[in-house]
């Protein structure tokens, strides 16, 4: 009885409020939640935004709002590892990679898995991160939107593994599928990653051209973090072609760079 109870309850309560109405407030408020979570990851409040993706996740998850569930599990995810809070991290990625009955975008379960890749690495679980770059590929299928992402996550696996051709390789891809998507937050990374291949095959010259286009960037994105990986890779590109002094310089950069974003 009591549970018949209780779904006349519920059954009462659905008619007392205009469902449409709900659902909408109920979007708006996750719009919000999300934006707030941008903004406090604008400004280095890593808490707050993880607070308020939570909270935008809770209610794209009330309506089955895939779309945003899979946005804001993502954005969770990113701020967590950020933090070096990783298995809070994986945990915001089951939103999207365990929950069968609710069907994602090929693209949204491929940034996902993409993401799971690069918690591993952070974690140096090298394997593993190959198996996740695997189903991102499978799931984001042809004329993947991930495939400047994909490709540069699989030069940086070879890098690890010691395999420089194949890195140089990968990262060529990454290039090329970043330019042709206008993804020039890719295309730095891939930039990047060809000036530290080209580091590892003791071509300073060609790791310097490649990483100062990084560093234009990157700094026209306002990405802090990756100037300071393009001024450290600078700085051993100088420092193998026998420039101390300029490797000193870029070191000093980098360091300046590094300090100015942590008091941000």
């Amino acid at each position: 009885m009591r549970a018949w109870a209780l779904l006349a309850v519920l059954l009462l309560g659905g008619c007392m409020a205009p469902p449409k109405a709900n659902n909408a407030a109920r979007q708006e408020a996750a719009i919000e939640a999300n934006r707030k979570g941008e903004h406090y990851v604008r400004h280095g409040e890593l808490e707050n935004a993880a607070r308020s993706y939570r909270e935008a996740l809770r209610l794209s998850q009330s309506l089955e709002d895939a779309e945003g569930i899979a946005a804001n599990a993502i954005n969770l995810s990113i701020v967590r590892q950020r933090q070096g809070r990783f298995a809070d991290a994986r945990a915001s990625l089951g939103a999207v990679l365990e929950q069968p009955n609710l069907r994602f975008s090929g693209a949204r379960l491929g940034e996902a898995s993409l993401r799971h890749a690069l918690l591993d690495m952070d974690e140096r679980k090298f394997s593993a991160a190959g198996a996740w770059v695997t189903r991102a590929t499978q799931h984001c299928g042809e004329r993947c939107p991930l495939s400047g992402a994909i490709h540069n996550v699989r030069a940086q696996l070879a890098l690890q593994a010691g395999e420089t051709e194949s890195a140089a390789a990968s990262a060529r891809a990454a290039q090329a599928a970043s330019r042709a998507a206008g993804d020039r937050a890719e295309l730095a990374n891939a930039l990047r990653l060809l000036g530290l291949t080209a580091l590892r095959s003791g071509n300073p010259v060609d790791a310097r051209a490649h990483l100062e286009q990084a560093l234009v960037l990157d700094r026209e994105i306002g990405a802090p973090r990756k100037i300071v990986l393009d001024l450290l890779a600078l700085g051993r590109a100088a420092a193998l072609g026998g420039e101390r002094d300029a490797a000193r310089a870029y070191y000093a950069r980098a360091l300046a760079v590094s300090e100015a974003d942590r008091d941000s």
